[in-house]
């Protein structure tokens, strides 16, 4: 597979983490029933599968380490606290989170999914701020 498959992939399953995760949050916020659906659950695994395979296969055909380029590692902890703060905002109620809690992660997840975008597209740690 070429690496410009590989980024076409890696993009289109952003786009569809973005939607779902976006759709989830939209549908937890208002105690929808579906997204705790095993369906959803399988189909937000795969695609983060995908996503995660996809960028792994770029690195290869690069012959990069994640950690040799300062973006890189801005966009592994960027989605690290990415995966935390949506953990939070979707996972089963806990002792202590109100409604608000929830929605502030969730919201605070859509910012730094936005963040780890910018620094895909300018390549660097900064993203939009390098501009």
């Amino acid at each position: 597979m070429t690496y410009v498959t590989l980024k076409w992939i890696h993009v289109s399953a952003v786009a569809l983490s973005f939607c779902g995760f976006t759709a989830r949050g939209l549908g937890a916020l208002r105690g929808a029933a579906w997204i705790r659906d095993r369906r959803i659950r399988v189909l937000v695994h795969v695609v983060d599968t995908v996503l995660l395979a996809s960028a792994i296969g770029m690195l290869w055909i690069l012959q990069v380490s994640p950690w040799a380029l300062p973006w890189l590692r801005a966009k592994i902890v960027g989605l690290v606290l990415y995966v935390a703060l949506g953990s939070m905002a979707l996972g089963r109620n806990r002792a202590g989170e109100t409604s608000r809690f929830r929605l502030v992660c969730w919201i605070a997840a859509l910012v730094v999914f936005a963040y780890i975008v910018s620094v895909a597209v300018t390549k660097s740690p900064r993203g939009v701020l390098s501009w």
